[in-house]
């Protein structure tokens, strides 16, 4: 009997605070059998993970995932390009998005959907300083107006 739902593995924070976020998709991802074990232990990193389309076929760079640690010889490079499972007919289009209009793949969590590995990828838009500065000020803006509400309540 296999597990079922979602459960979420690793979360790209760095991604939503850098990047304006047009689109989700979710991909598959290929593993070996220690990086799953490792993935299992949450030992992942997508800090610095971005999405590269090469020969009509989209990577996933820079994702770090720990060695195991009872896997000896059978374990891979931590920072090997892995390659995501998409249809030909999203990686073209996702390819022409890219291209013409300048946005970018990120990758923004990774979780278990069932008993499969997934990964959400993004279709950002970098964030300039300025963007990033007014998405804090709201933030706090935010926070103050709800500790009013709160004192003002009790």
């Amino acid at each position: 009997m296999r597990a079922k739902g979602t459960k979420l593995i690793a979360e790209n924070r760095k991604a939503r605070h850098d990047y304006f976020v047009l689109e989700t998709i979710e991909a598959g991802i290929s593993l070996f059998g220690t990086e799953i074990k490792s993935i299992r232990t949450g030992a992942v990193n997508l800090k610095d993970a971005w999405c590269s389309i090469d020969d009509g076929e989209i990577f996933v760079n820079g994702m770090h995932v720990s060695p195991y640690e009872q896997g000896n010889i059978f374990n891979r490079d931590p920072y090997r390009v892995r390659k995501l499972l998409m249809h030909k007919r999203e990686i073209l289009r996702l390819f022409g998005q890219t291209k013409q209009q300048g946005l970018t793949l990120i990758p923004l969590s990774l979780y278990f959907k069932d008993s499969r590995v997934k990964v959400a990828v993004g279709v950002c838009k970098g964030k300039k300083l300025y963007d990033k500065r007014a998405d804090i000020a709201k933030r706090d803006e935010n926070r103050t107006i709800d500790r009013e509400l709160k004192t003002r309540n009790l």
